[in-house]
């Protein structure tokens, strides 16, 4: 956080409907204190940001650890529940130390990438078999203290995950993850205490992970801190026949029954969908998380996202599984999914695709000043060269399209969080060496 006065010059910014030329941004202790466009040359003593700069990108889902399953799960054939297999036995590796490396690794990766703010779906609560650390947060503090040492901000989405599927006990692999009952689960992350840098949510792992009659005690301890509440939901059909099987309707209904659905609440995948489902969510104001690059990935499907929006569910972007981790190919991909489907173009403007990947992110994670340039807001920018072989040539008035359409995360050019540098000129400020720093955090699991 900069405790003096600071100006950045943004040659190209896009605040919110448009790109302006010529940008200077005044900050103070964090926080935007003036934006003054028509500013054509940088005031002295300026911080120069040449290229296209955004608010810092928000990834709504992240799991931290599946950062190590990139690449190895893609050999052979196979479906979300084999990949499951795989993923089960990295969690079973992961010790405070070593998940601590590895999220700070993933975390300085993201902040590479224009990410300012992470949600992190945590579930790996104990020691392999289900007993808990000494200190009982001891997973989720390490995930703290990495997203600090990283320079990025994390809302750290504490998981009740206490059942392997409908009545039926966690498996040996998921005995790590469980707290017991969902009363035990609210008295362990009641400890866990927020910092400038984080601020604790909620999640339920899905409807099959959480008994029904427990679903109220996780969205009773959201609703009284005001805090994010996520659930995995209807990610796969599977999850929906057993739902039904078990209580006679849909996830998306069963959630509703037990008061889960709100406009704190935040869906993540809603992919096989009731047109009942669909009403359900947006009428209640509920979030959507899309993931798709790890829902194409994991071949999961399509979610209707245009058609929850158009109900009245804000949409916001995740890397989920880390397949990749670029927040504009997320928002790229959430067109052209729907284009695939629809085979007409143009479903969200460019202007709205950022919007998710950035203010409408960040207010799911809890966030709500966060995500735009203007006066009052925390001081996150994302900038982006327009000089790649990837960027260059457009018109900069079509920054926007150019960002959303043809830029990558290796076009990210500098990351600024709370006013500070921590990407400058493509290089992480706090880790030096993020490749080696992540494969080194990958090797200590496969040891």
């Amino acid at each position: 956080m900069t405790a003096t006065p600071r100006t950045y010059w943004l040659e190209h910014a896009w605040l919110g409907a448009h790109v302006e030329p010529g940008v200077a941004v005044e900050v103070r202790d964090g926080r935007v204190t003036a934006v003054r466009p028509d500013t054509p040359a940088p005031p002295p003593g300026a911080e120069v940001l040449r290229g296209l700069t955004l608010p810092g990108l928000a990834n709504a889902h992240s799991h931290a650890f599946h950062r190590a399953l990139r690449s190895t799960v893609q050999v052979g054939s196979g479906t979300f529940w084999t990949w499951r297999e795989v993923m089960y036995a990295t969690a079973g590796r992961l010790t405070p130390d070593t998940y601590h490396s590895l999220a700070r690794a993933t975390y300085a990766e993201m902040a590479l990438a224009g990410i300012t703010t992470v949600g992190e779906f945590h579930y790996v609560h104990h020691a392999p078999g289900g007993t808990p650390y000494a200190d009982p947060n001891a997973m989720g503090e390490a995930l703290i203290e990495a997203a600090a040492e990283a320079g990025v901000r994390i809302t750290l989405l504490d998981t009740a995950y206490l059942s392997s599927g409908f009545g039926q006990p966690p498996t040996t692999h998921q005995l790590r993850f469980s707290d017991g009952d969902a009363d035990a689960w609210a008295q362990r992350c009641s400890v866990l205490k927020e910092r400038d840098h984080a601020r604790i949510g909620a999640a339920i792992h899905s409807v099959r992970a959480v008994p029904a009659e427990q679903l109220a005690t996780v969205a009773r301890w959201a609703e009284e801190r005001r805090a994010p509440l996520h659930v995995h939901l209807s990610e796969q059909t599977a999850e929906n026949d057993a739902c039904r099987e078990a209580h006679g309707c849909t996830p998306a209904q069963l959630l509703a029954l037990h008061g889960v659905l709100g406009p704190r609440t935040t869906g993540v995948h809603n992919t096989h969908l009731t047109a009942e489902d669909i009403a359900l969510i947006g009428g209640s104001g509920t979030g959507t998380c899309m993931c798709p690059t790890t829902e194409r990935d994991l071949a999961d499907g399509i979610g209707p996202a245009a058609a929850l929006q158009n109900e009245g569910s804000p949409l916001s972007l995740g890397s989920d599984s880390h397949a990749v981790i670029d927040l504009l190919e997320e928002a790229r991909a959430m067109e052209l999914n729907e284009r695939l489907r629809t085979r007409t173009r143009g479903h969200w403007t460019a202007a709205a695709l950022l919007r998710a990947a950035t203010a409408d992110g960040h207010a799911a994670l809890g966030w709500d000043d966060t995500g735009r340039i203007e006066a009052g807001a925390r001081a996150d920018l994302t900038t982006i060269g327009l000089d790649s072989v990837r960027t260059a040539g457009p018109l900069p008035g079509l920054g926007a399209e150019t960002a959303v359409f043809a830029a990558t995360a290796a076009d990210v050019r500098h990351t600024v969080v709370a006013g500070r540098h921590v990407v400058r000129d493509g290089a992480h400020t706090l880790v030096p060496d993020v490749p080696g720093a992540l494969a080194q955090a990958v090797e200590a699991l496969r040891a």
